[in-house]
């Protein structure tokens, strides 16, 4: 999985977040996050049909996801850079469908892909944006606490649990978009 291609997704996510009408926000978010949850529940079922698909064809496929699987990151960044809650989410979902490898493996990759795509969208901002520098400091601490907390829970957690977890939190994000 290639950082740069989340460094230009969320690049380009931070850019349309500045150009982009507020209304269009409020409109595709809780869309984008609602795809990402039903992808996260169907990984399993996805992944093991293109398992099979993939020993039917006698293909093994690309070992770290190929094309697929970097567009789908350039486009989750975008994702990011423009709204980073449950980036994650499709970062778990992209990943769990399109790489062979365990699930908590998989969270630690969208852990450091998400600090790259919050880290070029942060700096991008700090030279074309005017912000609150205490809510910055506030999200930043939060954003540092929450993803060492979550990396340790979600290795101790089996892969049903933690996408139970991830669907719960997800659908509480889309609550609070929708009644605000």
């Amino acid at each position: 999985v290639s950082s740069s291609t989340a460094l230009v997704g969320g690049l380009t996510g931070a850019v349309l977040l500045l150009t982009l009408p507020s209304s269009a926000f409020d409109m595709i978010v809780p869309v984008l996050i609602a795809l990402a949850l039903v992808l996260v529940v169907l990984q399993p079922r996805l992944a093991a049909a293109v398992r099979r698909r993939r020993e039917r064809d006698e293909r093994s496929g690309h070992p770290h996801g190929g094309a697929p699987l970097q567009g789908g990151i350039a486009l989750a960044g975008a994702y990011g850079g423009y709204f980073g809650a449950a980036q994650g989410v499709v970062y778990l979902a992209l990943m769990g469908l399109l790489i062979h490898d365990d699930l908590q493996r998989i969270n630690a990759v969208k852990n450091v892909l998400g600090a790259v795509v919050n880290g070029t969208a942060a700096v991008f901002f700090l030279f074309v944006a005017d912000f609150d520098w205490t809510a910055v400091l506030l999200i930043a601490c939060g954003s540092a606490a929450g993803g060492q907390i979550g990396a340790r829970i979600g290795r101790r957690l089996s892969p049903s649990v933690l996408r139970g977890v991830i669907v719960a939190v997800g659908l509480a994000a889309i609550a609070q978009l929708l009644l605000r």
